[in-house]
């Protein structure tokens, strides 16, 4: 490749990848860069990328080749891409299917064209207790019951299996998509949802049934979650963050499908109802019994006993939604039931415990993914301004900020009292939109639901109440609601079109996403939603707002950075 500086890509030997923001190839670079590349940091003009394995195995899973790969580092680097780099995308990206699990009419094997991998594989440490035989060279045979257990244990030494050993029928469901939803407007799945579905399906083969999709907040995950159930047509087990979504999940589907209601169960705190189509919250499933038993062997029996809903029902299809905040515990279940079909939906794929391996591993890998700017440009989601404000600490809290360990920095700025007179002057300048204003602390905005007054919700707020503010924000009544982190996820109100956040959980780019999500709705009228952060300047409280804004810069989105001085 000759030299080239007009380009914004510089690939180093580490596998960091840089990127100039200010170059006219930026946004077409970044486009071609995200499918396979980890967003590190992303400063004013250099942003960071990290070619890692499982960001090469995901886009390998999702259909992108290493030829792309290649093709994209070396169309827009400025410099000779380093060839070490070039042979380990190869590499790395070769290895996703060397390994396949296969299942002949009763055994679970493990195979590979290569031999000498296998006897790599039998040699392993980690792997060996799961082999109970060597069929021939290139084939091992491991227990079916520990087919989930195989694959995590895998990708760990390295080597991420494609699962091909098929799966188990549930009982048939047959129900359809209707064309007009029940409050008399046409209905049909988009063009890129019927793409999601269809890469999660496969056709109904063997390399289908299992995976993630990765689309923005207010794009329609909950529909495309309702189009792959009408391509399996069988009993499913729809797992929620919270009562709220899991209702907004019943309501969805009474809407768009000609499923009737007493066939739709909620196994939630408040009901245990198991029925074909059953929803249930992540708060139930994880519910830990203090009564358990410690058997002989020294396990917890009854620990959870919720999880046993996995097997309550022979469920044809198992839906995560917002997949990247399963819990640890649904998880260990999840690795025990890899013969049921599953499909995981989220926003994005960071978690903040670093188990994107898991998901890899027991959910699937990325099938689909589009990238937010992409559907604002189609007008499928609202165009987002973001912008963060920067305001000093007050006075009366410097010297607690001072003599303050590092949490209680972050606490501190993060409740700083001029963050109230800002958000007064943002809610005078959009007094007529939809207003939500976010944050961590309760206490911050019980003060800021009290100056505005405006309702609040936290988790101590009733589903009821909190689903009748719902319904009041949704009909205008209530132009503006202060909600803490209990309205990160899944909750549809579609006229928010101005987010506030006053306060966040550390560097969370999850909840980023999610809370940048409340407002991106198409709106009927004018498409544009504004999304502001009032950040504390000089503080823990602007670091971690830096990366948090590690997933706007992600998604193609540039935020400006205002002076909150003078509107104090």
């Amino acid at each position: 490749m000759s030299y080239n500086p007009s380009n914004p890509l510089i690939v180093q030997s580490d596998k960091t990848v840089l990127l100039e923001v200010e170059n006219s190839l930026y946004e077409a670079c970044r486009d071609s860069l995200v499918p396979f590349a980890e967003l590190e940091k992303s400063p004013e003009y250099i942003h960071t990328y990290r070619l890692s394995p499982l960001s090469l195995w995901n886009a390998a899973a999702s259909g992108v080749t290493f030829e792309d790969v290649k093709d994209c580092l070396l169309t827009y680097s400025k410099y000779d891409v380093p060839q070490n780099v070039i042979d380990d995308i190869q590499s790395y990206m070769s290895r996703y299917g060397r390994l396949k699990l296969r299942r002949d009419d009763v055994r679970l094997l493990l195979y590979s064209d290569d031999s000498y991998l296998i006897t790599e594989i039998l040699h392993s440490k980690q792997i060996r207790p799961f082999i109970m035989s060597q069929v021939d060279g290139h084939t091992l045979e491991i227990p079916a019951d520990l087919r989930g257990r195989v694959k995590q244990a895998l990708i760990k030494i390295g080597f991420p299996v494609e699962d091909l050993a098929g799966y188990v029928d549930g009982d048939r469901f047959e129900f359809g998509l209707r064309a007009t939803t029940l409050g008399g407007e046409a209905f049909g799945l988009r063009e890129y949802q019927h793409a999601a579905c269809d890469a999660f399906w496969a056709s109904g083969g063997i390399t289908g049934g299992c995976g993630v999709l990765v689309l923005p907040c207010g794009a329609g995950k909950t529909v495309i979650g309702l189009g792959a159930m009408s391509q399996v047509q069988m009993s499913t087990l729809i797992l929620a963050t919270g009562v709220t979504a899991a209702r907004q999940w019943k309501s969805e589907i009474l809407d768009k499908t000609t499923i009737t209601e007493e066939l739709i169960g909620e196994y939630s705190g408040e009901r245990k109802e198991i029925k074909p189509i059953t929803i249930a919250t992540y708060q139930v499933m994880t519910y830990r019994n203090r009564k358990a038993q410690i058997a002989d062997d020294g396990s917890i029996e009854n620990e959870f006993p919720h999880l046993k809903l996995f097997n309550a029902q022979n469920w044809g299809l198992i839906l995560y939604d917002e997949v990247h905040l399963l819990p640890a515990p649904v998880f260990r279940m999840t690795a025990d039931i890899q013969a049921r079909r599953r499909l995981g939906l989220t926003a994005t794929l960071v978690r903040e415990d670093k188990l994107e391996g898991d998901v890899f591993s027991l959910i699937g890998p990325k099938k689909y993914d589009v990238p937010w700017r992409v559907l604002e440009k189609q007008g499928w989601i609202a165009q987002a301004l973001c912008t963060e404000i920067r305001v000093p600490l007050h006075e009366s809290a410097r010297l607690d900020y001072a003599t303050a360990g590092d949490r209680d920095k972050f606490r501190i700025s993060s409740e700083n009292p001029w963050k109230l007179v800002v958000v007064s002057r943002l809610i005078s300048r959009h007094k007529d939109d939809n207003v939500l204003v976010i944050g961590q602390y309760i206490e911050q905005l019980e003060a800021i639901a009290e100056t505005l007054g405006a309702p609040i919700i936290t988790g101590k707020t009733s589903t009821t109440e909190r689903e009748r503010l719902y319904r009041l924000f949704r009909s205008g009544d209530v132009k503006v609601l202060v909600v803490s982190k209990v309205a990160n996820f899944a909750i549809d109100l579609p006229d928010a079109n101005v987010a506030i956040q006053v306060s966040g959980t550390f560097g969370s780019r999850q909840e980023e996403a999610q809370r940048l999500g409340r407002i991106l709705r198409p709106k009927a009228d004018c498409n544009q939603a504004h999304f502001y952060s009032v950040v504390t300047k000089d503080t823990k409280d602007q670091d971690y707002a830096a990366k948090r804004q590690l997933f706007l810069t992600e998604q193609g989105y540039r935020y400006e950075i205002m002076d909150g001085a003078p509107m104090l």
